[in-house]
């Protein structure tokens, strides 16, 4: 069995006067223990959204209405407040886009790392200072005892960025999540950080579910790859066999829109048009509008088709 089992997710928006709306469209795929997979597509495609209902964090009015998620076992779709509390940080931890807004900006962070200890730590060790230290140690933080005492905003992006992967590591969790780890870091840095979860996969066994919009990033790093694009699941597989062969038009734009693609003064490729947006009336496939290989079938939303390698896509031009 999977670590984690994602299987025909739907989330809706509910609204008092009107019909809800469908946000995320039967969303399923897998994580093996100690695999990389990475979720990719524009943003509204889906991606936190579907990090965020492993968790457990949908904010209301945003509801699961629809399929399962089971984490190490334990079904997260109904599960109670208890049951979610023990998951977070234990079985699973997240890392967020902006460490500087998940971060309390009131309290020295080597408090906060203490707090997730307390709940998920192991007591019958070292003292959790000592395990504190240790875990900015693990995560590439020089002088660790002194950066135990400094607040968030004493730091830069990148050792804030650390300092929430070592939050996620306090409990020793299976699955860490991480939602676009490297938004507003510099080129070096987002390097850096990538390396270093790379580094604590392979040291710790952890399975990682990396959210991104880049496919540079994932390419070198995930064993497999989930591409969405409007709440549904269009394309997914081993990464290396999806990027040298994709077969669906949008997954075929994301490889085209690489910088790198075209020689040196050519315009990249653009995909034309606009993501739908949420709530809007999509009657057949959401790429069609956007696509160029458009056919009367594509009216119809394209079932899922199971190809051989393990690979997946929705598409009526794939035979």
């Amino acid at each position: 069995m999977a670590l984690l089992e994602i299987d025909t997710l739907t989330v809706d928006l509910a609204r008092q006067q009107t019909s809800p709306v469908r946000l995320l469209h039967g969303v399923s795929f897998s994580v093996e223990t100690g695999a990389m997979v990475a979720v990719v597509g524009e943003s509204g495609s889906g991606k936190s959204l579907t990090a965020r209902s492993i968790l457990g964090l949908l904010p209301s009015p945003l509801q699961i209405t629809g399929g399962r998620i089971t984490l190490d076992g334990t079904e997260i779709v109904g599960a109670s407040p208890q049951i979610l509390r023990t998951i977070r940080g234990g079985i699973a931890s997240m890392i967020f886009q902006e460490p500087m807004t998940s971060l309390n900006p009131v309290l020295p962070v080597g408090r906060q790392i203490i707090e997730v200890l307390e709940l998920h730590g192991n007591q019958n060790t070292s003292s959790f200072q000592e395990q504190a230290t240790a875990l900015l140690t693990s995560v590439g933080i020089s002088d660790p005892v002194s950066r135990l005492k400094a607040y968030p905003h004493q730091l830069s992006g990148g050792m804030r960025q650390r300092v929430m992967i070592a939050m996620a590591l306090a409990g020793n969790p299976k699955l860490l999540i991480a939602d676009e780890p490297t938004t507003a870091l510099d080129v070096t840095v987002e390097r850096q950080i990538l390396t270093l979860i790379d580094h604590l996969r392979a040291t710790r066994t952890l399975a990682v579910l990396l959210i991104s919009h880049d496919l540079a990033v994932i390419a070198d790093r995930a064993d497999q790859v989930v591409v969405m694009y409007a709440g549904l699941v269009v394309e997914s597989g081993p990464t290396k066999t999806v990027l040298e062969q994709a077969y669906h038009p949008y997954t075929q734009g994301l490889l085209a829109s690489r910088p790198g693609t075209v020689p040196a003064g050519t315009p990249l490729h653009i995909i034309p048009g606009n993501p739908p947006l949420p709530g809007d009336h999509i009657s057949g496939c959401p790429f069609a509008p956007r696509c160029s290989h458009v056919i009367p079938q594509c009216s119809v939303v394209p079932p899922v088709q199971l190809l051989p390698h393990d690979r997946m896509v929705r598409c009526w031009t794939v035979q």
